[in-house]
């Protein structure tokens, strides 16, 4: 079978306002005030919770390797406690999803967020049984952009991990799918979509009512 495989952060849904939230909460734990900004630092949130650390500790001046270690944990925890608050799915992501499988192809999710959190994620919101894997950072011993955790998000899929094409927003997903030498679909309309082009990925996403033809030209039919 052929698969589709999605990151999840940024390429399916817009989850920069939970993370965000939960970085404040350890800004202000540590006596910072909320230093990140809802729209202007959502691309930073995608990136994962060591970078939000990382990238306000440093707008304050006071950044410290250890504190971005120490407080990473306290970042998930209130992350998992208002996951899907602010969280919501691109407009046409879960139709495209229905559609794709309505083709006959394999869906699941390749994702750089805890397989815990996004498990969570998806089970709050409602959705975790269109994907048929769910693959995170700490499934394997391994990350994108090592090839592995989306060859393996495939399999579980139903499918074989030459015949996938990965759908993301970032150069780790650029690189992971090059890494696999299989296609990538580079989104657009994330915080980042204006650089996506520059990372010359096989196409490129404006809206997810072309997506379906996209991946039949990328991979071919399902059957």
């Amino acid at each position: 079978m052929r698969t589709v495989i999605f990151d999840l952060d940024g390429t399916l849904a817009d989850t920069s306002g939970d993370l965000l939230e939960a970085a404040n909460h350890c800004f202000r734990d540590m006596g910072h005030g909320d230093v990140l900004v809802h729209g202007q630092d959502a691309g930073i949130a995608l990136r994962g919770g060591r970078m939000m650390l990382t990238h306000g500790l440093k707008r304050v001046g006071a950044y410290d390797e250890q504190a971005v270690h120490a407080y990473y944990p306290m970042l998930l925890e209130a992350y998992s406690e208002a996951i899907d608050t602010h969280t919501r799915f691109y407009p046409g992501a879960l139709d495209a999803v229905g559609k794709l499988k309505e083709a006959g192809y394999g869906v699941g999710i390749c994702t750089n967020k805890p397989e815990a959190l996004a498990h969570q994620l998806l089970t709050q919101m409602g959705v975790r049984d269109r994907f048929g894997s769910l693959v995170g950072a700490d499934t394997l011993p391994v990350r994108k952009p090592d090839p592995e955790p989306l060859r393996e998000a495939a399999r579980r899929a139903g499918g074989h991990p030459d015949l996938c094409v990965l759908i993301g927003d970032s150069d780790t997903d650029r690189n992971t799918a090059r890494a696999a030498g299989v296609p990538s679909v580079l989104v657009t309309f994330g915080p980042s979509g204006d650089d996506m082009a520059a990372l010359k990925p096989e196409a490129l996403l404006h809206h997810f009512d072309d997506l379906p033809k996209l991946v039949f030209d990328l991979v071919g039919a399902a059957a």
